[in-house]
């Protein structure tokens, strides 16, 4: 089954569109979608660098939520565009619980994907009260081990050895991959740089879906999400997300134990290897797990969108 739209909510615009500085450097965008009296929902996307996608507002029902949909540091919308300055996982943080306060809310459903589950995860545990509920799919926990599996040869290169080839050709010879791609980013050349933003952005893009999707592979190649995807990425990477250990999601999941947490993997989640949501799960006893059969990393394969849009109704009665 190809990318499955049928189960989200109706398109639908945002009723507010906002910008909150949250530095000297950075200020971000959010919109607000849905019911300004609803139960407040807050989304956060992949990448790091991603930014936000119009469909991404359509997993939860608007009749009943108000949804917060924010472009983290230096992606989408926010300003400036793939600045790494100040950007770390603790900034990003420190940001939604700005704007949580900026918008006065007293706690939220949380849902995000990849990045966002990590950031949701650190959300989670840095200010439990704020996080009434969590929904999480393609879970990432940020070690050492996820990180070899996505850019060293014996991971995700076994499966997708065609784009694989791909994606080192540009630092053939290597040690570190993600170490290479950096400088090449940095290039003085700003189409040699481009030119590895689109290479490192494709990899990933490329292997995301269970079946080939040109639509997303185009739309994350451009110019625009390319260049934030791949400096934001490749740089949080390179300082293993900021978690001062690498286990630090699971030593600390005791904060999180009393968090209702819905948790949905793709079964052929080639960038995140589903063992990470079954560590998670078994660290949160009281967490659900779905393994979706027909699943990969991206939401919308196969049964995935389903599968969040009704962990999102079930999150309607916290």
């Amino acid at each position: 089954m190809k990318n499955n739209t049928s189960a989200l909510f109706p398109k639908i615009e945002p009723y507010n569109i906002g910008r909150l500085k949250v530095s000297e450097i950075h200020t971000i965008t959010y919109e607000e979608v849905g019911n300004p009296e609803g139960r407040p929902a807050l989304f956060l996307h992949g990448g790091p660098g991603v930014g936000i996608s119009p469909s991404y507002r359509q997993f939860f029902d608007p009749h009943h939520y108000r949804i917060i949909l924010v472009d983290q540091r230096g992606a989408g919308r926010s300003t400036p565009h793939a600045d790494i300055r100040d950007n770390t996982t603790w900034d990003i943080v420190d940001d939604l619980e700005k704007l949580r306060s900026e918008l006065g809310i007293e706690n939220w459903v949380v849902m995000g994907g990849s990045w966002g589950s990590l950031l949701a995860l650190c959300y989670a545990i840095t200010h439990p009260n704020s996080v009434a509920a969590m929904i999480i799919r393609g879970i990432f926990l940020g070690r050492q081990t996820e990180i070899d599996w996505l850019h060293g040869p014996n991971g995700a290169a076994l499966i997708y050895p065609d784009e694989w080839e791909r994606y080192v050709a540009p630092v053939a010879g290597a040690t570190d991959n993600v170490a290479a791609y950096r400088e090449l980013l940095n290039h003085e050349d700003d189409d040699v740089a481009l030119a590895a933003a689109r290479s490192w952005t494709r990899w990933e893009a490329s292997i995301m879906t269970l079946f080939p999707d040109p639509d997303s592979l185009a739309a994350m190649t451009s110019d625009h999400s390319a260049l934030s995807i791949a400096q934001i990425e490749s740089f949080f990477t390179s300082n293993n997300f900021f978690l001062e250990a690498d286990n630090y999601v699971l030593d600390n999941a005791g904060v999180m134990v009393d968090i209702p947490c819905h948790i949905v993997h793709g079964r052929y989640d080639v960038i995140c290897p589903p063992i990470s949501a079954w560590q998670l799960h078994k660290a949160l006893p009281n967490s659900s797990l779905t393994i979706v059969p027909d699943g990969a990393h991206s939401p919308v394969d196969g049964g995935m969108t389903a599968l969040l849009v009704d962990a999102a109704n079930e999150c309607k009665k916290y």
